[in-house]
């Protein structure tokens, strides 16, 4: 019996000693400037040559955006590489929470809001296989409709977009960059639509608002009361004076959803603002099945389903 006891107290010993340099080696990764992405090889080849150790995060922010972000909406095959190498090699350890830079919220909020159509459809779930089968690190970016495309683990995705969150003003970029999308989604849904063409892409709007919805519970769960109060605020804040809003604001009609959205938001009291992001996805499909005079009730039992799946969407983020 001794030697099997000693045994077992040696391998209880080495399993704790492995656990400790197992913790140790993540307080260090995590501790590193910049998260490590200037060390790290692949993003010093993706993302370009000005990356190297010891920049500032402000410069490495920088090229992230330099080097992902397309124009008017449209990327090459090396700038969807790059954003996506920088999410692998950012949530490269599985299991821990990710601790972004504050340096580089904004820039990434930034680069990750030009991807917004891809955003939508990994947070959405929309059926398309390629955000499916394309998003392992090692698979390209492809090319559809004039544009390359980024795909990544869903669940690498909303580990750093809660990252990023913890900025109010990143987390509003993101969030109205979805608006943006959710608008255009609608709009393509032709005007004979019935059955899922109809169904599905007010309930992808909402899985994917539940997400951000969860996103910012969990942001907020981590902080005081003040904290939360003031990071609230400035998210309201942020989506009230973003460009989108004055645009929509100026041809309502052309805003179609999205204007009256907005305006619903604005005439809500400030001390309720916060609350009434929770029901935007109801609300933008309850403006655009009064605005396509869908039958009463067809429009409650697509009002319901948007308002379970954005509900259980956020219920998945875990804080």
């Amino acid at each position: 019996m001794k030697p099997l006891k000693a045994l077992i107290v040696l391998g209880v010993c080495l399993a704790l000693l492995g656990a400790a340099g197992t913790w140790l080696f993540s307080r260090a990764t995590a501790a590193q400037p910049c998260n490590g992405l200037p060390e790290d090889q692949r993003i010093q080849r993706s993302v370009g040559a000005t990356v190297r150790p010891g920049m500032s995060c402000e410069t490495l922010g920088k090229a992230i955006i330099e080097a992902s972000v397309g124009s008017a909406g449209r990327h090459t095959e090396a700038q969807a590489q790059a954003l996506k190498d920088v999410l692998f090699a950012l949530r490269s350890g599985e299991g821990k929470r990710l601790t972004l830079d504050p340096a580089l919220r904004t820039p990434l909020a930034t680069a990750l809001a030009d991807y917004a159509p891809d955003l939508h459809a990994m947070l959405g779930g929309n059926g398309s296989t390629e955000y499916v089968t394309k998003a392992a690190p090692q698979t390209p970016p492809w090319e559809s409709g004039g544009t390359h495309h980024l795909a990544v683990f869903t669940d690498t995705l909303k580990g750093v977009l809660q990252a990023v969150a913890q900025d109010p003003q990143a987390y509003a970029m993101l969030r109205m960059a979805e608006t943006r999308s959710a608008a255009q989604r609608l709009a393509a849904v032709p005007a004979d639509a019935k059955g899922y063409a109809l169904t599905v892409p007010p309930t992808e709007i909402a899985r994917a608002l539940g997400t951000l919805d969860g996103i910012a519970n969990a942001v907020t769960h981590e902080q005081g009361a003040n904290r939360s109060q003031s990071w609230r605020a400035t998210v309201v804040d942020a989506l009230l004076s973003d460009p989108t809003t004055a645009a929509v604001e100026q041809d309502p009609v052309a805003g179609g959803p999205t204007a009256l959205w907005i305006q619903g938001l604005k005439k809500t009291p400030d001390t309720e603002r916060y609350d009434r992001l929770r029901t935007q996805a109801v609300d933008m499909a309850r403006a655009w099945t009064q605005e396509r005079k869908t039958e009463a009730q067809a429009q409650q039992g697509l009002l319901a389903d948007v308002e379970r799946t954005a509900l259980s969407a956020s219920s998945e983020i875990k804080s």
